[in-house]
């Protein structure tokens, strides 16, 4: 699939935004002997890069960093991603399509991987960092989906897996007389059996450019494929929805203007009995509401299939960087066990390589579920095409006009495909 590029380019030519997005640069080894550390052989100067981090805020980043720079042997200078997420990519965009070379090593997420991984401003990693013994033990299909090149250059080191996982409330489970959702009919008798009293069976973050996860998760479940709107597995995922929401009406329609927060909050006041949410359930131990007698995440049920995404941010190399050899040693550490053992350590992330989750290092409920997961469900990365939001939002408002009965699902799967071909 050819990529366009154009959304990107027009925020890569603003020099103002560039020089906006690279001040501030800070010295990751303020306590240290600037002399110490390694020296690179070619140039007789310590080895050091700068990393472009969204975890600067985090309160454990300076155990992190303090930790990366010992174990990779590379001084590592910060800079600071913005928290707005328009405004960070435009300034990533910047930096990389610019041929900047401030900036080494860069996190980004799986919208930006889409729409970078193919510009040709990322250094390939598999031959010095990813290799064959690395590569297998990361998500195969979140790897081919989300890292991956047209050329089949394997551009980023994922940090962690988040799955979009199932999180039912066992209260509700419970007074339904049932001990597990396996199968979709399970899905559609819980939904039913919670459904009274002014509360549903299922909630769902359905404003328009947050649905997409939803829809992309129920078309993978029936087998149908994202970017094939005459696949009748794509057709029943949406019908579906349309018939959870209007027909057995065990869902709301008002829920098309919740994002997250409005959905997960009222999930968390017994409203809804299951949703899809990613992560391993923060939001639910602060507000005393996570456990295996309350609320909990379980695997996916089986549709046609089970399946379940994974996102992650992942670490890339400028290719405009001056400083690759040591850039390559951080992002070997990072892709290797000690590096994804910090990670959860210090950011909660829970390791993306199979044979490190499996550390006695990670442990609690979420390691129980996550290697059940791991072992039954094929993992994906979301379906993106380069002009992400674009197209998510345009998806986001189909639904929206099909969910409220102003097209029919002829209707709305003639325009979805219309929008696949617009933003491929």
């Amino acid at each position: 699939m050819k990529k366009t590029k154009t959304s990107i380019f027009a925020a890569a030519t603003a020099l103002t935004v560039l020089l906006s997005g690279c001040s501030g640069v800070n010295s990751g080894s303020n306590n240290e002997d600037p002399n110490s550390g390694t020296t690179n052989s070619a140039s007789g100067k310590q080895d050091e890069i700068t990393l472009y981090t969204i975890q600067s805020t985090n309160p454990n980043f300076e155990a992190w960093l303090n930790e990366a720079q010992e174990k990779s042997g590379v001084k590592i200078n910060w800079v600071a991603a913005p928290t707005d997420s328009d405004t960070r990519q435009q300034k990533i965009s910047t930096i990389l399509s610019s041929g900047d070379s401030s900036v080494d090593i860069l996190e980004i997420n799986d919208e930006m991987a889409t729409s970078f991984k193919n510009a040709g401003w990322l250094d390939p990693l598999q031959d010095s960092v990813l290799t064959s013994d690395i590569v297998e033990q990361f998500p195969q299909g979140y790897m081919e989906d989300m890292l991956t090149s047209d050329k089949g250059d394997i551009i980023g080191v994922p940090s962690y897996s988040g799955y979009l996982g199932l999180w039912v409330d066992q209260k509700k489970l419970d007074a339904a007389g049932m001990k597990s959702i396996e199968t979709e009919e399970d899905f559609v008798n819980f939904m039913k059996a919670s459904t009274k009293d002014g509360q549903y069976g299922y909630g769902g973050s359905w404003e328009k450019t947050y649905v997409f996860n939803e829809i992309a998760t129920f078309v993978n479940l029936f087998g149908g494929d994202y970017f094939d709107w005459t696949n009748e597995g794509s057709r029943k995922a949406i019908k579906f929805m349309y018939d959870m929401a209007n027909t057995w009406k065990v869902t709301p329609v008002d829920q098309i203007a919740d994002k997250y927060e409005q959905m997960n909050q009222k999930f968390i006041d017994g409203k809804y009995a299951m949703v899809f949410m990613w992560g391993t359930g923060n939001d639910y131990k602060e507000a005393n509401r996570y456990g295996m007698d309350q609320i909990h995440m379980i695997n996916m049920p089986r549709f046609a299939k089970r399946s379940i995404f994974t996102d992650s941010w992942s670490y890339v190399l400028n290719s405009s960087s001056k400083n690759k050899e040591a850039a390559i040693k951080f992002l070997k550490y990072a892709a290797g066990e000690e590096g994804e053992l910090s990670g959860w350590k210090n950011f909660g992330r829970y390791p993306a390589r199979a044979d490190v989750a499996s550390h006695e290092a990670v442990s609690g409920d979420v390691k129980v579920i996550y290697t059940e997961i791991q072992a039954t469900n094929e993992i994906h990365g979301r379906p993106m095409l380069p002009q992400t939001m674009e197209f998510i939002s345009e998806m986001g408002t189909l639904f929206q006009n099909y969910i409220q009965d102003q097209m029919t699902l002829d209707e709305f799967c003639t325009k979805a495909q219309e929008a696949v071909e617009k933003y491929k």
